[in-house]
């Protein structure tokens, strides 16, 4: 059996299937379908995922410049710059201040 810390239940369930011969693998054909099914999927999400849309905020022009120091400084150009401190909020890698 695998160690529990590094695999999930879904996958620890696969691996006592498995052990227990509780699978039958698909034929060459069938596992080329499926295989190609399941790279659709992941395309169409990762398509799905990185899809970007515009978004209009009105900011004080004093906060625009300093951002737009910030962003040189960091060698990016400033919308960039924002759309990365959002993306990074959105996703938990950047916390916020309260």
């Amino acid at each position: 059996m695998q160690d529990n810390k590094l695999y999930t239940d879904e996958e620890l369930e696969l691996f006592k299937a498995i052990e227990d011969g509780n699978l039958e693998a698909l034929s060459g054909n069938a596992f080329e379908k499926e295989k190609e099914k399941l790279l659709q999927t992941a395309v169409n999400t990762i398509k799905q995922k990185t899809k970007k849309k515009s978004l209009n905020i009105r900011l004080y022009e004093d906060d625009i410049e300093k951002i737009k120091a910030i962003a040189l400084h960091e060698g990016l150009p400033y919308q960039t710059y924002l759309s990365s401190i959002i993306h990074k909020v959105a996703t938990g890698q950047l916390k916020s201040a309260v």
